[in-house]
């Protein structure tokens, strides 16, 4: 499975950005997809994730209410929307995938909210 994120820049506090992670390569495998970011100095952290179904998500307390997963299976597509974006929203985030037998990350997209 590979996965390339694309979306990341600089916007305002306040604002809004929409994160894509298209998946490719054996795509049916995967379970459970999601987005995690990395702030410098911090670890890793788990932001959002979705089941394969799209049924089942999970947000971090931080991100409630202001962002948002989805994915389009038939685009092999995952997007993450965020709204009322916040200086501390400022990371670089990963999109990740499981399977049975693995897990997968991408290349990460830098995003920064101003204040």
């Amino acid at each position: 499975v590979q996965l390339v994120e694309s979306g990341g820049g600089l916007v305002q506090s306040g604002g809004s950005l929409r994160l894509s992670c298209a998946a490719s390569g054996s795509t049916f495998s995967i379970n459970v997809m999601g987005w995690y970011r990395q702030a410098p100095g911090k670890q890793r952290e788990l932001v959002t994730s979705i089941t394969s179904g799209g049924g089942s998500t999970n947000y971090a307390d931080s991100v409630k209410g202001r962002f948002t997963i989805s994915r389009d299976n038939a685009k092999s597509t995952m997007y993450l929307q965020m709204n009322s974006l916040k200086p501390e929203d400022t990371a670089v985030y990963y999109c990740n995938a499981r399977t049975d037998w693995g897990v997968y990350w991408g290349q990460g997209t830098q995003v920064t909210v101003s204040s």
